[in-house]
């Protein structure tokens, strides 16, 4: 055992050369096909990374970076937030059990409390005890003498009430003051950074035909964006909300306080009407990225200053619920293949790698798309009750959505666990979509273009969606 830990310690003197100075990357554990935690981390390693950041303080991945010159970021999760900012013996308990054991052996270097905390509204009551849970677990830190470990949290673009033009850039009246005020003294005094998820494909998808996806890709060959009020020039998106987030920030009062991108990427695939989410422009972002932040330029409000990254993410995780991009970050699939080729050094030329596969989805889907139930999922009987319970959430909802699947009604027949969840799952999405809601229902229903006419109930569906279309042009 000795003999083991010294081998561990001796490993975490040694640095690589190879390992790209700013890029780390996400390992998100959201999957029933990943591999074990240490062959993980040889992919990641792999990759060239220089850090990796871990949703939780899973012991297993902690133990399986041990003898890794990695660089690593662990997280409190929100559920302890309110019980920490509380009690400083909760804090104490947090730290002793989650990260101590490991501290000299893997090179812990920042503890998250919470991941983006402030865009919960549902646990608004949460907010207010973020600041005093960070104070709290760096107070648990010093007492146990550990000092290079730093404290932050993640907060994603919608903190911001504004954004552009990036001059402009404010946070939330309800939680500039109250919230983050506080923490960007507690973030300048502790010399700690504002941990920033920002996606520029977001904000492009949004708008796909105002603004240039080059843009987006950091592709551009000159500067797109002025800004009217500072006269920055801006040759990419991500440049131009990180300047908005410097803004919002000197607005406080803390004009130097650093940032780290704490999540970024761009999908790899996602559903029918995801525009631009596809392998070609997944690789050319994080390509494009990797030299961007190689170069050292950092951003026209902040020019020259190195920015920490982590990109998002190792794996396309498929438990992941919501929209078919969130199951479509990753750079490798989980039989340890490459989705794609990228060098996180920024030194590798494009005419370096192989080509991609052609990206056909940049311009928005303008043809019909149904929601069915997915006949390979749906038809095994270990998923019955899962089939039951989702028929009945999609049929709860709405006004009588799945009034013609009732005994002696036009949808009752074929009555097969397929027809019925697909007449369900269809009817739900097509008058919920517009308010966010996904053909998903936890990988039970897929999209399709296809037009699903095979049950006599079809004129019927025709009829819904057509209504529903109709309402909502009305409204």
């Amino acid at each position: 055992m000795a003999v083991a830990l010294l081998f561990c310690l001796v490993l975490l003197g040694l640095t690589s050369g190879s390992l790209s100075t700013h890029i780390g990357i996400n390992y998100g554990q959201l999957g029933d096909n990943l591999p074990p935690p240490s062959r993980s981390i040889e992919l990641i390693k792999s990759l060239k990374a220089s850090s990796v950041k871990i949703y939780d303080a899973n012991p297993a991945v902690l133990e399986a970076l041990c003898g890794t010159s990695l660089k690593v970021s662990i997280m409190v999760p929100n559920q302890a937030i309110v019980n920490i900012s509380a009690s400083e013996r909760a804090a104490h308990t947090w730290v002793r059990t989650n990260l101590l054991p490991f501290y000299r052996r893997v090179r812990i270097r920042t503890l998250l409390v919470g991941n983006e905390v402030l865009s919960d509204h549902a646990n608004r009551p949460t907010w207010f005890h973020l600041v005093p849970a960070m104070r709290n677990i760096k107070r648990a830190l010093a007492c146990l003498r550990i000092r290079n470990v730093k404290v932050g949290t993640t907060f994603a673009m919608d903190t911001l009430e504004s954004s552009f033009p990036p001059s402009r850039g404010t946070f939330r009246r309800d939680i500039a003051v109250p919230v983050v005020l506080p923490l960007l003294k507690f973030l300048s005094k502790t010399r700690s950074s504002f941990f920033l998820d920002v996606y520029p494909y977001f904000v492009w998808s949004a708008s796909p035909n105002l603004i240039p996806l080059d843009y987006a890709l950091l592709r551009a060959a000159k500067p797109t964006y002025t800004d009217p009020v500072n006269s920055h020039r801006y040759t990419n998106l991500l440049d131009q909300m990180l300047d908005s987030v410097v803004a919002a920030m000197a607005k406080l009062g803390f004009k130097d306080v650093p940032i780290t991108i704490a999540e970024t990427g761009w999908p790899n695939a996602g559903d029918l009407d995801q525009v631009g989410a596809n392998i070609e422009n997944a690789a050319v972002y994080n390509r494009n990225l990797a030299r961007h932040l190689a170069a050292g330029v950092g951003t026209p409000a902040r020019p020259g200053v190195p920015i920490r990254t982590y990109l998002f993410a190792l794996y396309n995780e498929d438990q992941k619920d919501g929209p078919g991009t969130e199951r479509h970050w990753g750079l490798i699939y989980p039989n340890g293949s490459a989705v794609y080729e990228v060098d996180l050094t920024g030194r590798r030329s494009d005419l370096a790698y192989r080509p991609l596969p052609k990206g056909t989805n940049n311009e928005p889907y303008r043809g019909k798309i149904w929601c069915v139930a997915d006949p390979g999922v749906v038809g095994r009987g270990a998923n019955a009750r899962r089939v039951t319970e989702a028929v009945r959430f999609a049929c709860s909802q709405g006004n009588e959505t799945c009034e013609e699947m009732r005994p002696g009604k036009g949808c009752f027949l074929p009555r097969t666990p397929v027809n019925h969840a697909s007449y369900a799952f269809n009817a739900y999405w097509q008058q919920f979509r517009k308010s966010g809601a996904t053909c998903y229902f936890g990988g039970l229903a897929v999209q399709t273009a296809t037009d699903p006419i095979l049950v006599p109930c079809v004129l019927i569906l025709v009829i819904f969606q057509t209504y529903v279309s109709s309402t909502v042009q009305s409204i």
